[in-house]
């Protein structure tokens, strides 16, 4: 009897409704898509940086040795690329979109700091391989490249903390800083790639050499390298890519509230205001975007 006191919905609803949740739908499963792709990449660039070092240099020993040596590029891949990039893009999952920030902040930080505990490992193994060998450190263009980037993110990290992780700071600093913070991650990933492909390339060099087998020679350990290099920077590209797609930002705070809701079965919010005003599918999916943004 209630249903039938309940005003009509205007015509053409239905249709909308449907038409915008395929597209919701599609949205999402483009993004799972490609969220699953990139993780599935990250293992792979970890697995084959450990089994070329294992197979080629003879594996891992915390001994001051040339073994020690082989840290540095596991820790460098899985710290400054691998873990860099699962802290940044954090805030792209759909559960991040409701609730309290505070948790997602809390693991946005941890994710960074366990990020930069390992790439400082990498460092240590290399200078302590250095010292005992009596090799001049930073000396060339990796090591230039690289150590800009540990205090680039040590400042990032730092500042991160400060600003957006501690209550006591005024929302207005908080806005004004966003854009920087946001800059500088994209930034610091993108030297963090730069100095992997460019540590790969000098440890080609080091090792392949006229008295084993020239690198010119494109070897096995060449191509492999190679291989492992450009992994790296097809993972690299679809971070950017995934960071920079407008529609898949954590929206503001009080965005979901005040137009979309958040449906059962649907893992990313629905705006609903636009149903009520009997607008256009493709109106109501500009809408539904500009929401998000």
């Amino acid at each position: 009897m209630w249903d039938a006191l309940k005003p009509a919905e205007p015509a053409g609803t239905c249709d909308l409704r449907f038409f915008q949740e395929r597209l919701i739908r599609m949205a999402v499963g483009w993004f799972y898509l490609s969220f699953y792709s990139l993780w599935f990449l990250g293992l792979m660039c970890i697995i084959l940086t450990i089994y070329w070092v294992q197979l080629w240099h003879g594996g891992f020993a915390w001994d001051g040795t040339l073994l020690m040596f082989n840290y540095h590029p596991v820790f460098m891949v899985v710290g400054s690329v691998v873990l860099y990039s699962a802290a940044s893009l954090l805030y792209r999952l759909p559960q991040s979109w409701v609730g309290p920030k505070l948790p997602w902040k809390i693991g946005h930080a941890m994710l960074h700091l366990l990020a930069f505990i390992l790439t400082v490992l990498g460092l240590v193994a290399v200078f302590q391989l250095h010292r005992r060998s009596r090799i001049t450190n930073l000396y060339s263009l990796h090591s230039w490249l690289g150590i800009v980037t540990v205090f680039l993110f040590a400042c990032q990290w730092f500042l991160g903390f400060v600003v957006f992780l501690l209550p006591w700071m005024s929302v207005w600093l908080r806005s004004l800083l966003k854009p920087i913070h946001v800059f500088f991650g994209v930034v610091i990933l993108s030297l963090s790639i730069a100095s992997v492909i460019s540590g790969i390339n000098e440890k080609l060099f080091f090792s392949l050499n006229n008295a084993t087998q020239p690198y010119s020679n494109l070897p096995s350990e060449a191509i492999f390298a190679n291989s492992l290099g450009m992994l790296v920077v097809v993972f690299g590209l679809l971070v950017l890519y995934i960071l920079l797609v407008s529609s898949w930002k954590r929206p503001e705070t009080g965005i979901l509230t005040e137009g979309q809701v958040w449906r059962p079965g649907f893992p990313l919010p629905v705006w609903d205001g636009a149903e009520s005003r009997g607008d256009s599918p493709r109106k109501a999916l500009g809408l539904a975007r500009k929401t998000t943004q």
